[in-house]
């Protein structure tokens, strides 16, 4: 029963990612299906996912993971942090294809991280940070503010907010990427005060649908000024008081 969950799995998996032009190694196959095994051993203890079907999960988790890379290009050797990464996507299936890429996960829920730590743990992976924090926690932190080349989300949260917790982690000319599931336009428009008060500026907004019909969109900013210090504040003030509301230079 399970080596035919595991065998639908790579199989799904293979087909959907060629569908979109993406080519994985068997190698990569093999180390997802790893992940998915945890991930699906785990499941049964922890509330990582709601999905529970295999389809879903290997189109909503990683094939729209797989399409970051598949619509942005990131350097060799590039640093990356995903914020508020939960069960690890998009930021461990990107470390798992980009072994070179030096990959932070941050996530709030430290039972979270201990399952990607198994994971880590089977796949042998190097240069991967695992952060208990709380974004606006570590994006005060001289350690973690401003030293990154790109901050990705997935995060359900509006771009007002994700703003005010990414953008601090990425340094000057670095990019942040928003992954939405529902269009964005309304969102950036109410966003533009605060991308600015952060050092920001909408790059591009890349749209593609995922099979069964799921929207996407890809929302790039990029960083020119360095962010304020009193940014980001804590997530009472981020909900109730929105950035796009406070004065510029004030």
């Amino acid at each position: 029963m399970f080596m035919g969950l595991k065998n639908e799995f790579s199989n799904l998996l293979e087909e959907k990612a060629a569908t979109e032009g993406i080519e994985l190694t068997k190698n990569d196959v093999n180390q997802m299906r790893i992940y998915f095994e945890v991930l699906n051993e785990w499941n049964q203890k922890i509330d990582l996912t709601s999905l529970t079907d295999t389809g879903e999960i290997v189109i909503k988790h990683f094939l729209d993971s797989l399409m970051l890379l598949k619509h942005l290009k990131i350097p060799v050797g590039a640093k990356l942090i995903d914020v508020g990464t939960g069960a690890g996507f998009p930021g461990l299936v990107l470390k798992i294809m980009r072994p070179d890429l030096h990959v932070s996960l941050l996530d709030s829920l430290n039972k979270r991280l201990r399952f990607i730590a198994e994971v880590k743990s089977a796949l042998n992976i190097r240069n991967l940070e695992l952060m208990h924090f709380r974004a606006e926690t570590a994006g005060k932190m001289e350690l973690y503010r401003e030293k990154f080349d790109f901050a990705v989300a997935r995060a359900v949260a509006p771009m007002v907010q994700l703003l005010e917790y990414c953008v601090p982690f990425v340094k000057m000319q670095g990019i942040f990427v928003a992954m939405k599931s529902k269009k964005a336009e309304e969102e950036v428009d109410l966003s533009e005060n605060a991308s600015i008060a952060l050092g920001t500026k909408l790059e591009k907004v890349t749209e593609y649908v995922l099979p069964e019909n799921m929207y996407r969109c890809l929302v790039l900013y990029k960083k020119f000024h360095s962010t304020p210090k009193r940014y980001p504040r804590q997530t009472g003030q981020i909900r109730k008081k929105i950035l796009g509301e406070v004065k510029v230079n004030a």
